[in-house]
């Protein structure tokens, strides 16, 4: 795909608007490949093994630094971080779930005044929507200048010259989606418990009232629906990660204002979650696309391991396990597709189900059915670390030093706004290129979601939990 004629709209968990040519809405889909890109040629470095712990967690905060503060020159104050280095080609895009992972590692790791630089970030561009006074934030934003591949210059960051928000229509990351809105909602609350700032648990608040009256399904299967795309037309689909969000973010909202209705929405969302577990596999199928039949196939991680995160519930253990599994991958550098510096290994799990059969390609590239995607073995070493069962603590120890390998091994030389990033600071999405099975692939660039994940479940810490950053 080139996006010098290409006007397909990217985004995390799913297609929610079109650009110039009109708007889709494909179920299911998530953040597109990126044309421009420059991941062809694996970018190596000398082969090591973990460093220590902490030293590790200095450098990925180091590199939450760099993203977040990437441009100052036109984000004095309210800030989001550039979600991925520069080589992935989507220039200065800050989707809003990575800053709210940023959030909630920030305070994780008690980087509390970088937690507030993001959450009024977030605030800014809920505050002042172009279009819209409803409390919804759209799928990402612009936060630094750029000349976008067709020539046209965008020279400013987070905020205009009008003093509204720069969202991101340049991809056309202009939905909104449930999820995305749950996750921000998650971190403002983290906010308001560490610094007692009223303003954030009222950001959270209107979060939580957009997704109440825009997404509540009255199909059968219940739960929210999907949002809406970039011409605020409603996505009938639904899903089982954003309903999962919805439970832990609903629950989060009672405990802050102590209002009833919150409670009733967790319920809602649950129901729909409890839909779509399946016993005899020990696993949560991935949500529906129409409200009415479940969507079976691929089965993807990332409900599973938020799904015991969120609820703890002694069903959705086993989907632990199943996915340690399942999704197991190994990444060996010189086998197949991998990128992979010479005499590097590195073990985790996989998107879905349909990543390890994927024989796609990306701008040329083929994927790996063996690539590790970081972000989610980090998610599943957080899981089974707060599981805590017989041998899960030496399982998430050893998944953690997965990733930092990864963070060791890969993403030498790439950059953020054009200036080098510090040495193996960020982790990348993925070990090798490799395929979701939901149209989109990860690449082998550093991510500040990845990072965050990797240096929340290294902490110890739970974001889906009432007080569990604490």
């Amino acid at each position: 795909m080139d996006l010098t004629t290409a006007r397909t709209p990217l985004a995390r968990r799913t297609v929610l608007a079109a650009g110039a040519a009109g708007v889709a809405a494909l179920a299911g889909a998530a953040l597109a490949p990126a044309a421009g890109a420059s991941t062809a040629a694996p970018l190596r470095t000398a082969p090591a093994g973990p460093s220590s712990r902490a030293d590790s967690l200095a450098r990925a905060q180091a590199f939450l630094d760099a993203a977040t503060d990437a441009y100052p020159d036109v984000n004095p104050g309210a800030r989001l971080p550039q979600s991925y280095a520069d080589q992935l080609g989507l220039f200065s895009t800050a989707f809003v779930y990575d800053s709210a992972l940023a959030v909630c590692a920030s305070l994780a790791g008690g980087r509390v005044d970088r937690a507030r630089v993001i959450a009024d970030g977030l605030l800014f561009a809920q505050e002042n929507d172009p279009v819209h006074d409803d409390g919804r934030l759209r799928q990402a934003y612009n936060v630094g200048p750029y000349t976008f591949y067709d020539g046209s210059p965008q020279p400013h960051g987070l905020a205009l010259p009008d003093g509204t928000a720069n969202i991101g229509w340049q991809f056309g990351f202009l939905g909104t989606a449930v999820g995305d809105m749950a996750w921000p909602g998650l971190a403002l609350l983290h906010a308001h418990a560490a610094t007692g700032d009223v303003r954030y648990l009222d950001g959270a608040v209107r979060i939580g009232e957009w997704i109440v009256a825009t997404t509540w399904s009255e199909r059968p299967l219940g739960g929210f629906s999907f949002g809406v795309d970039g011409a605020n037309a409603p996505i009938p689909n639904g899903s089982t990660e954003h309903n999962v969000d919805c439970v832990a973010f609903f629950r989060h909202l009672r405990a802050a204002t102590g209002e009833r209705r919150w409670a009733r929405a967790a319920e809602h969302a649950r129901a729909f979650v409890d839909r779509m577990w399946e016993p005899r596999g020990g696993y949560l199928y991935t949500g529906t696309n129409d409200g009415e039949e479940i969507n079976r196939d691929p089965l993807p991680l990332d409900p599973q391991t938020w799904g015991w995160l969120a609820m703890r519930d002694a069903r959705y253990a086993r989907a632990l396990d199943w996915a340690a599994s399942a999704l197991a991958a190994r990444d060996v550098a010189g086998q197949g597709t991998s990128q992979l510096p010479a005499g590097t290994t590195v073990e985790g799990v996989m998107f879905s189900s349909a990543s390890l059969t994927s024989s796609a390609s990306y701008n040329g590239l083929p994927v790996h059915p063996d690539g590790v995607w970081l972000e989610g073995t980090a998610q599943l070493a957080a899981a089974l670390a707060d599981r805590g069962r017989g041998p899960d603590a030496g399982r998430a120890a050893a998944l953690l030093d997965q990733v930092a390998v990864a963070q060791d091994e890969v993403g030498a030389g790439q950059t953020i706004g054009g200036a080098p990033l510090p040495p193996a600071s960020g982790v990348v999405a993925a070990s090798s290129l490799l395929d979701t099975g939901f149209g989109f692939g990860y690449f082998q660039v550093q991510h500040v979601g990845a990072t965050s994940w990797y240096v929340m479940a290294a902490e110890g810490v739970n974001p889906l939990q009432v007080g569990g950053l604490r």
